[in-house]
């Protein structure tokens, strides 16, 4: 077995590579003076069971360019089977047609995994469940509730409300309300723009509690914000935020200085360097991801890593 790492989370590569207990295999990703990705596998890989880790995060394209180059390489240099790890799945907004005349850019992207060299799949937290149905390769949908788990409970935050921001993440919410032992609550929202959400309805009661806002991915803050402006509103006491994937544009940064939120936990699924003025707790999943990988490449079930004590968020 051998890891890879293309340049969009290098750090996560590596202590996924500690947990496995393997160096990180040796390769140039670069770029020529034209923008054109230039890849080299400097180590032999004939018949070895590789995986690649990449998340497509900003600049989308470039990472994903990185990741079809590698598994080209890897493909052409005799790899028995190459299964790309990507942490956080982008594209994956774009899984539908909601206008006339617009691409499902998620289909894609994963039409391009399979056709670069991808036998497997193994990703966290994605979007839509549906874009597992875009592959006809082996997808493994793991889930980072378990590495925020922890975190949450050694909090001990009293009086707790689980609250989804917006519909799409009610399930998402009541596995956590589940295991945590907390009500749930819903904020209906609607979309203005894609940077911009106005907060419509809330659906359950959070005054005088403490809330966790549960959500899958941000970068304009937009839906965080609105909806954590209306829980404060409402009567909410501290509102903490757990997000999987938070990727944070500028205008999402600024949004998250200026909110209301107390706290925002999430994961290293895409690299992010430190940003002064918001409070970011972020969990690893490192070793999440490296125990999926020994039980791929040992053909053992990895079942148990989709379950969330006893809840299944899917």
């Amino acid at each position: 077995m051998k890891i890879f790492s293309g340049n969009s989370n290098r750090p996560l590569a590596e202590a996924i590579c500690r947990s496995v207990g393997i160096d990180l295999g040796r390769c140039i990703v670069s770029q020529f003076p034209d923008g054109e990705t230039f890849v080299k596998i400097e180590e032999n890989v004939r018949g070895e069971d590789v995986f690649v880790v990449q998340s497509s995060s900003p600049p989308s394209n470039q990472h994903l360019m990185e990741l079809f180059i590698m598994m080209d390489a890897l493909r052409r240099a005799s790899a028995w089977r190459i299964t790309a790890v990507i942490p956080f799945y982008g594209y994956a907004r774009q899984d539908r047609k909601d206008q006339p005349r617009v691409p499902i850019t998620a289909k894609l992207v994963a039409n391009l995994l399979v056709a670069a060299g991808a036998n497997r799949i193994l990703t966290v937290d994605l979007h839509a469940q549906q874009i597992q149905g875009f592959f006809d390769i082996p997808v493994d949908h793991l889930y980072a509730a378990p590495v925020m788990y922890e975190y949450i409970r050694e909090k001990d935050i009293p009086d707790l409300v689980v609250v989804s921001p917006d519909i799409g993440g009610i399930k998402m919410a009541h596995a956590y309300a589940q295991v945590l032992g907390a009500s749930l609550a819903i904020v209906a929202k609607r979309r203005t723009s894609p940077v911009d959400v106005e907060s419509m309805t809330l659906i359950g009661e959070v005054a005088g509690k403490n809330v966790l806002m549960v959500d899958d991915l941000t970068e304009t803050a937009g839906t965080l914000t609105a909806a954590a402006s209306m829980l404060r509103e409402r009567g909410a006491k501290k509102v903490y935020a757990c997000v999987s994937h938070t990727i944070l544009s500028e205008l999402g940064i600024e949004r998250l200085r200026k909110s209301v939120i107390d706290e925002l936990i999430t994961t290293d699924t895409v690299y992010r360097p430190a940003i002064d003025g918001v409070r970011i707790v972020t969990r690893s999943v490192a070793g999440l991801l490296g125990e999926a990988i020994k039980r791929i490449h040992t053909n053992s079930s990895v079942t148990s890593l989709f379950e969330f004590r006893g809840a299944r968020i899917g």
